[in-house]
C-alpha cells in the first residue's frame, strides 16, 4: 500500500446459488494457491466499498479471497469507520470464512496511541502491524543519514512494544524508503538499522517502477520479509508524465495491470519469497483488477 497511491488513488462474480453454488465456491477456495497460502486482499484501493462492510466481505469471499489486510480506522480516519468495532469486524468476516491477520497503521497513531491500536488489532486477531513509511517527520522523501538513523531507532522502539504484546511490527517501502542517502538507497540502509527480530518487511511489487525487484531483495535479505503487496506493472507501456516532480517521486509510472498480464515474473517471485520468509500476500488493486488477479493466482502453482 503506497503513500503515493493513497494520494493518487484512483460485477460481482456470481458463483451460483443453493447447494450447487456452495460446492462451486468451496472448490474455488480449495484451488491451488501460490506457496499454499490463502489469497489475500488489501482494502485500501477498494475502501469506497467498505461503507457496507458485510456486503464487501461477501463479495471478496465470492471471488476466492480468504484474508483481508485492513487499515486502522484510528489512523486512517472516516473512510475506515466501518472497521472501528474490532469484535464486530471479526464476526462479519468469520460469517464468510475470512480472517484478517494483518493491518496498516499510520506512524502518527503508533507514536500517539500505540496501545489503543494494539487493542483494536487484538480484537480482530491481527498479528502483523505494518507502517507504510517512516518518512513522517523524518525528512520525507529527502532524508539525511541522521534522519534515517533516527527513524530506525524510533521504529525499533515501537516494534519492541508491539513484540511485548505478541505482535510483529512490519515496514512497507514508500517515498522515504525509495530515496537515496549518500549514494545508497534508504531502503537498503534500513535492513542494517532495523532489528531483524523486531521488524519484518512487506514488499510492494509496484516499486519495480523505481528499480526494486522483489525476487532480488528476497534473495539478498533472506528471512527479513513476511508479506507482499501484489500488483503487476506493464513496463513496456508508456509511463505517465511526472512533470515537475522531484526525485524520488520522479520515477516512471507505468500502468498497473492484473497479475500475469504485466512484466513481473510471478513464478520467480514466489519461489524467491520462500527464501525471503514471506508468510502472506495481499492483492492491492482496484476491484476489477483484484477480480482478475485473484483468478490468476488460483492458476499459479509454485
Amino acid at each position: 500500500m503506497t503513500a503515493m497511491s493513497r494520494r493518487e488513488f484512483t460485477k460481482t462474480v456470481a458463483l451460483g446459488s443453493g447447494a450447487a453454488g456452495l460446492l462451486v465456491a468451496g472448490a474455488a477456495r480449495l484451488a491451488a494457491n501460490p506457496l499454499g497460502l490463502p489469497i489475500g486482499s488489501q482494502v485500501w484501493p477498494v475502501r469506497s466499498m467498505l461503507r457496507d462492510f458485510p456486503a464487501f466481505v461477501k463479495r471478496m469471499a465470492e471471488i476466492g479471497v480468504t484474508r483481508l489486510e485492513l487499515c486502522s480506522p484510528i489512523g486512517y480516519g472516516a473512510e475506515f469507520a466501518s472497521l472501528a468495532n474490532g469484535s464486530e469486524v471479526k464476526r462479519i468476516m468469520a460469517d464468510e470464512g475470512l480472517k484478517a491477520e494483518s493491518s496498516h497503521f499510520t506512524l502518527g497513531e503508533l507514536r500517539q496511541s500505540q496501545q489503543k491500536s494494539i487493542e483494536w488489532a487484538k480484537e480482530i486477531g491481527i498479528t502483523q502491524m505494518i507502517t507504510a513509511s517512516l518518512g513522517e517527520g523524518n525528512g520525507g522523501d529527502h532524508p539525511t543519514l541522521d534522519q534515517v538513523k533516527k527513524a530506525a531507532d524510533e521504529y525499533n522502539r515501537i516494534a519492541a512494544v508491539a513484540a511485548k504484546a505478541g505482535l510483529q511490527q512490519g515496514l512497507h517501502n514508500e517515498g522515504f524508503e525509495l530515496s537515496f542517502v549518500e549514494g545508497q538507497r534508504t531502503y537498503d540502509r534500513l535492513f542494517d538499522l532495523l532489528d531483524p527480530q523486531l521488524v519484518k518487511f512487506q514488499f510492494q511489487m509496484s516499486t519495480i517502477t523505481a528499480g526494486l525487484v522483489a525476487a532480488d531483495y528476497f534473495q539478498k535479505f533472506p528471512g527479513r520479509f513476511f508479506s507482499m503487496h501484489l500488483q503487476d506493472v506493464d513496463m513496456r507501456a508508456p509511463a505517465a508524465s511526472q512533470a515537475g516532480a522531484s526525485p524520488p517521486r520522479r520515477r516512471e509510472r507505468h500502468p498497473q495491470v492484473a497479475l500475469g498480464q504485466g512484466s513481473i515474473d510471478w513464478v520467480k517471485t514466489f519461489n524467491a519469497a520462500k527464501i525471503g520468509g514471506v508468510r502472506n500476500y495481499f492483492v492491492e488493486q482496484t476491484w476489477e483488477l483484484t477480480r482478475q488477479s485473484v483468478a490468476y493466482l488460483k492458476t499459479l502453482n509454485v
